[in-house]
């Protein structure tokens, strides 16, 4: 197995844009490309295309050629789509990485995207509906907000969580993402914004919840012993876990006890030969307020039931325990369900190469991770990197 490093990366501007799928691929390929200028295109020879539903949103099928041929590459070792709802973005990374480490694939390409806004919003609704097992969670109406809100319900009932509690990851992350050019949203809120706006499933309210977006975002990776060749300011992937428990919500192991990110953590510390004490920053799967309050407790950073507690004492800001979310999390930048893990990957290359603004900037960060659920919260994806290789393996 070789070392393998990100060495550049580009991407789009989240949010409602009038650019169509096509559009979108190309203005981050277009980004990316011009973050590495030493890499020619005939140098790729592998492509990675995380989208989860361009079926239905935008009536594409048969993506990963199309990719190339918008990118303009011609990829002769793999060339494949991922589909892990969302976290299909980090499972594109997650294939490069693996082809590039075993020898297949000598520079990969990984890219995300998503066009999710559609003329008819409740056909956009119907379409995220699609994860879901329909003839069990779909008839009961179990899309994503009810889901959650339920897991919200349980938690506030076990462990006494508050609205105001989960408000706080919204204020958090939303106050990073105006510091983030590429976020779908800039503009700061209060815990009183959140608690007053508008009830979308009880006890979550529209702030309390990430929004779709229209996105794209690539990372290029490379073997590290070849890294030099395009950037002096590499990111290094030194390990990695994934775990799913059952699939429809009766077979879920717990609700508010995420049994597989616990087990993808354990692989993922094991990989990468750290501990959870180690992660300077976390990019986790904001996709309500809950749920970041739940991985911090999964991830071991505080005891079961205490995550409320751990945002009320602000140890998941820059300068607490962990930097959770200093990108802006989902709440803050959007979620194009494909792209979303390469949004992730490529601000912490921007991290370690310190080129996100000051107020958001995780000063000598060394190890980050970047997690991704998708499902029912059934299925958990980790990747973990690191600025160097020193001491790490």
């Amino acid at each position: 197995m070789r070392e393998v490093a990100v060495v550049g990366g580009g991407a789009t501007r989240a949010g409602r844009r009038e650019a169509n799928w096509k559009d979108l691929v190309q203005e981050a390929g277009k980004t990316m490309f011009e973050d590495v200028p030493n890499l020619s295109l005939k140098d790729v020879d592998s492509l990675f295309v995380g989208a989860a539903e361009p079926e239905r949103f935008a009536f594409f099928t048969h993506v990963a050629p199309m990719v190339a041929e918008y990118l303009g590459i011609t990829p002769r070792k793999v060339v494949s789509r991922t589909e892990l709802a969302c976290a299909s973005g980090q499972a594109a990374i997650r294939y490069a990485w693996a082809c590039v480490a075993t020898g297949i694939s000598d520079v990969a390409v990984a890219f995300g995207v998503e066009k999710m806004y559609m003329p008819d919003m409740a056909e956009a609704q119907t379409n995220m509906a699609c994860v879901l097992d329909r003839e069990w969670d779909g008839i009961n109406s179990m899309s994503a907000p009810p889901f959650f809100a339920m897991t919200a319900q349980r938690h506030m009932l076990q462990f006494g969580t508050t609205k105001e509690q989960m408000a706080l990851v919204s204020v958090k992350n939303h106050h990073y993402s105006t510091m983030n050019p590429l976020a779908h949203f800039q503009k700061e809120f209060t815990v009183e914004d959140v608690l007053k706006s508008l009830l979308v499933s009880p006890p979550l309210n529209l702030l309390d919840c990430c929004a779709m977006s229209d996105g794209a975002a690539g990372v290029i990776l490379a073997p590290a012993e070849d890294v030099r060749k395009y950037t002096d300011t590499p990111m290094y992937i030194i390990g990695t876990g994934q775990a799913v428990v059952g699939n429809v919500m009766n077979n879920l192991a717990n609700l508010t006890e995420w049994i597989p990110l616990q087990t993808a953590a354990e692989e993922a510390w094991k990989t990468a030969k750290i501990t959870k004490d180690d992660v300077n920053i976390a990019e986790l799967h904001d996709c309500f307020t809950i749920s970041e309050i739940m991985e911090y407790e999964a991830l071991g950073w505080c005891n079961k039931g205490e995550g409320g507690k751990f945002i009320e004492e602000g140890q998941s800001y820059i300068g607490g325990k962990v930097a959770v979310n200093p990108r802006g999390g989902l709440l803050g930048c959007g979620h194009p369900i494909g792209a979303t893990g390469v949004y992730q990957a490529l601000d912490l290359l921007q991290q370690f190469r310190g080129e996100v603004p000051r107020g958001r900037h995780v000063a000598n960060a060394e190890i980050a991770i970047a997690h991704n659920l998708s499902g029912a919260a059934n299925a958990h994806s980790i990747m973990v990197y690191s600025r160097s290789l020193r001491s790490w393996k």
